[in-house]
């Protein structure tokens, strides 16, 4: 793969004329994908892809298109001798492009992961058998993403990861379930019996009477799967300099110093700690960390190229999105096997979902309980409770209400699969909460 994309980058370069410059960004995978459905195999299934954007530039002038790779060396540059003509066609009968800036330092890396992988059936069978007589419900993930960047200035950068994602539910009934996930580059059958054996724990829970709160403010626990649907929210618009400047992002009083979080709450893009590349599509490097949260204080932003040449500053690799592909939330000082104590009486939240913004210029977010969320009194969980729905604005549930955040944090790696398998992940501790609003 990083062979074949060398040699065409490298023919790219050949095709320019005059004082175009070219790039080339490659996305490709080999990834097994195996669904479950009621603890057996249901539709198992391996992608095997790779796509090539090619750039072409000339003084402020660019235009782009992308190329499904076929594998065969003179064959793709046929396809990309075409398009580079299209292209040149193209290009004079364009605008200028304000906003284009091009990386002239020439910064090459190579980012290879070792591949530790166990082989997928053997994973299959691990799922199998802790599964076994169980409702399990899931799609299993595993292989290797790969990237690659280069231009005509003579950039070379190649990043190649290897990892798993197992997202899955245990039903009990109707909407009644534990969902769980498991994921990283080294698969454990010990770690994975230990996550079965908590979700199996949560299952028998479930039987338990339902409960239902009256709408208002509760003490809660947030696990580090519902901090990352409200993060994720976040990081919609929340963190880039171009949401900063033109004032949309959704934590406009923190970024104007009206407000604060908790201090002992800090945030950062952690390139190193994650499974991104150093890189993104425009060459430029990311560096290792990029603080965007100290101590409950904003301290910086994701900024991507064009916001760079737009507000003329420098940019920190961030994609045109500007949401982290990295995120990281420093833990804390509580363990989690006493986290039921702490939380003395209320809810334990284990997840959220169809998050969306009720004020978004004030951070107030609205969304609903989910699955393995449980009413708990005295340190001891005496119900499951039934779906509720939250309002509450960000800035107070991490400010002022942020009690404590657990010792322990997880890696949860995005299990999203449009186009391609993503490279965005968190890792995050639980939070625990002096109140949460429920609305109904």
């Amino acid at each position: 793969m990083q062979q074949h994309f060398m040699k065409l980058a490298d023919y790219v370069t050949t095709q320019l004329t005059g004082s175009e410059i070219a790039t080339s960004y490659l996305v490709a995978e080999k990834s097994d994908f195996v669904r479950f459905n009621h603890a057996k195999v249901r539709q198992p299934g391996s992608v095997t892809q790779a796509n090539l954007q090619v750039r072409l530039i000339n003084g402020q002038k660019q235009t782009a298109v992308t190329l499904g790779l076929v594998g065969d060396l003179e064959q793709d540059k046929a396809l990309i001798r075409e398009q580079l003509t299209s292209m040149r066609e193209l290009l004079p009968h364009l605008p200028d492009d304000p906003h284009l800036l091009i990386n002239t330092d020439v910064q090459s890396s190579e980012q290879v992961a070792d591949n530790t992988l166990m082989d997928t059936s053997d994973m299959v069978d691990d799922i199998l058998g802790q599964s076994e007589g169980l409702d399990c419900v899931g799609i299993l993930a595993s292989g290797s993403n790969y990237r690659g960047f280069a231009n005509s200035l003579g950039q070379r950068n190649w990043f190649a990861n290897h990892n798993f994602n197992w997202d899955w539910s245990l039903v009990h009934s109707v909407d009644k379930a534990v969902k769980s996930s498991y994921a990283g580059t080294e698969w454990s059958s010990s770690d994975f019996a230990e996550k079965m054996t908590d979700a199996k724990a949560q299952l028998k829970l479930l039987a338990l009477p339902s409960k239902t709160l009256s709408p208002g403010a509760v003490r809660a626990y947030l696990s580090p799967v519902a901090l990352d649907e409200i993060l994720g929210l976040v990081s919609w618009g929340g963190f880039g300099l171009a949401s900063h400047k033109n004032k949309t992002t959704p934590l406009l009083s923190l970024l104007d110093g009206d407000d604060r979080l908790s201090e002992h709450f800090t945030l950062f893009e952690d390139v190193v700690g994650g499974v991104a590349p150093d890189f993104q599509a425009d060459g430029f490097r990311r560096p290792n960390r990029v603080s965007l949260i100290d101590n409950g204080i904003m301290t910086g932003a994701l900024v991507s190229p064009r916001s760079a040449k737009e507000f003329g500053v420098d940019t920190t690799g961030a994609d045109g999105g500007e949401s982290p592909d990295s995120l990281h939330v420093l833990g804390g000082t509580l363990p989690r096997a006493d986290v039921l104590q702490a939380l003395d009486t209320g809810v334990y939240i284990g997840n959220l979902w169809y998050l969306n913004y009720s004020d978004r210029a004030a951070g107030r977010m609205t969304g609903m309980t989910r699955f393995a969320t449980f009413w708990v009194e005295n340190g001891e969980i005496v119900a499951p409770l039934n779906v509720m729905r939250f309002d509450d604005s960000v800035l107070r549930m991490l400010g002022s209400e942020l009690e404590a955040l657990t010792v322990e944090q997880d890696l949860l790696l995005s299990a999203s699969s449009y186009f391609n398998r993503s490279t965005a992940s968190s890792r995050l501790p639980g939070a625990l909460l002096k109140n949460f609003e429920f609305t109904l």
